[in-house]
């Protein structure tokens, strides 16, 4: 990437030890160009958005660590909660446990994926056992890389013109925590347009790469596209719409056509030439998706680096392949083994905040759903008990009814035997023999007294 956009300043010549003056001074500034000071309260009191910072005194940072070329980092607190934090990830890199920062919030981190070109170089170091780090953090450790590269065997003019690159470079690294603008060209992986803030990757020796190209035999998409960039190519597509000649309007649609069919900003063409130019082993910064993560090649195939928080348990799990614009891959360790997770986990996705509100929301409306349908699914459960508890209760109802039926049975089949016997004995007995027949004839009529008189005794 060419640093013509670099400010050139006086190269008057300059001795040995006044540029090394002029870097001890830069270094001073360091802590409060990347971590300013919130203002106080009225009550005396820091603010709580006031930035972390190492230590409040204006005592410059000292270096930590005394190997050449690399910057040292002290341990940081378990919890940060003034500012974000990001967790630290231990993986075994090329024989050594390396660490590496995980991501916890979707959307473009480019400062993530700088400092994890720098961790695996081995040019930035953290201290063993420190599980978090700070945003200050971060940006303080790139620039002290920045101050601590020089230039061998340079003339005063090109030292001279590197420090004031250095100058603006602190004023963008701040702001890398929360994003970066890059304007893409479709020509090439290493094409983007220049802006300041691709000194960073200048200064750094980190090459900022993508695969969002067309394919040149198509010769319809070179003549609407041609070697616009993005923001160019969006322009015209606009302006198109409103013309009245037939030859724009067609190639407004087909350019219109192509970022459509391409919107994961990656093609099959642009695979390939990122694989071609890229170096066997070198670390270097993919852009995709408005999301920036560490790539490397390894026998030609390329690997992006795992960083979603969800994988943080996962030690084994340091790459993933980029073999495929659909999004088909797997993962692999540190020494690219193939190595599947120990549980299943959904990795953050590298989308825009206005794809990840959406996709937050349509998850939450799913388990609301599944709420729902648990819910429902208890009721019903809880209305079939109901139904089962009242029927047994029915029936042990109407057990208790029959028995009460045939015990009342039973007692008045007893009363009427009863009854018969008192009805038996209550009666007298019936005549028998002589008294029978007796009983049986008829009386004989009572003689007239006038024949009782008239009647002679012989």
């Amino acid at each position: 990437m060419e640093t013509s956009g670099a400010v050139d300043v006086d190269s008057s010549v300059s001795t040995p030890d006044q540029r090394a003056l002029d870097i001890a001074a830069l270094k001073e500034n360091v802590s409060s160009m990347v971590a300013p000071q919130s203002p106080p309260a009225e009550n005396g009191a820091s603010s709580p958005n006031a930035t972390l910072t190492k230590d409040s005194s204006a005592t410059p940072r000292k270096d930590r660590d005394t190997t050449p070329g690399a910057v040292g980092a002290e341990a940081s607190p378990r919890s940060l909660p003034s500012e974000q934090a990001y967790h630290v990830k231990w993986i075994k890199w090329r024989g050594t446990s390396m660490p590496i920062i995980t991501q916890n919030e979707n959307g473009p981190c480019p400062l993530i994926a700088i400092v994890n070109v720098l961790l695996l170089r081995g040019t930035v170091h953290i201290p063993q056992m420190v599980e978090m780090v700070s945003a200050t953090q971060l940006v303080g450790y790139l620039g002290d890389c920045l101050l601590d590269r020089s230039l061998e065997n340079a003339s005063e003019g090109v030292q001279r013109n590197r420090e004031q690159n250095i100058h603006d470079a602190m004023e963008i690294i701040t702001k890398l925590s929360r994003g970066l603008d890059v304007n893409v060209k479709f020509t090439g992986v290493k094409e983007f347009e220049y802006t300041q803030e691709c000194v960073v990757f200048d200064l750094l020796n980190i090459v900022l790469c993508h695969g969002w190209l067309y394919d040149p035999q198509n010769s319809e998409i070179v003549s609407a596209v041609g070697t616009c960039s993005y923001n160019q190519v969006v322009e015209n597509i606009i302006s198109s719409k409103s013309s009245k000649s037939d030859g724009t309007q067609h190639q407004g649609l087909v350019a219109e056509q192509f970022l459509q069919s391409t919107a994961a900003q990656l093609t099959y063409y642009g695979l390939c030439e990122l694989n071609e130019t890229t170096e066997e082993g070198d670390l270097c910064v993919f852009f995709r998706n408005n999301h920036f993560s560490t790539l490397i090649k390894h026998k030609d195939v390329l690997f992006v680096l795992v960083t979603d928080q969800g994988f943080l348990t996962e030690s084994s799990i340091v790459w993933e392949t980029l073999s495929s614009v659909e999004g088909d891959s797997h993962f692999v360790d540190g020494d690219f083994n193939a190595r599947p997770p120990t549980r299943q986990i959904t990795p953050v996705s590298n989308m825009s905040p206005d794809q990840q509100l959406d996709t937050d929301y349509l998850i939450a409306l799913s388990l609301q759903e599944d709420q729902q349908q648990e819910a429902t699914s208890q009721e019903a459960k809880l209305g079939e008990l109901q139904e089962q508890d009242t029927a047994g209760r029915a029936m042990a109802a109407l057990s208790d009814h029959e028995l009460a039926l045939q015990l009342q049975e039973q007692e008045d089949m007893r009363l009427a035997q009863n009854l018969a016997q008192e009805d038996q004995q209550g009666r007298p007995a019936p005549p028998q023999g002589d008294q029978a027949a007796a009983a049986q004839q008829p009386h004989a009529q009572v003689p007239n007294s006038h024949k009782d008189k008239s009647c002679t005794i012989l």
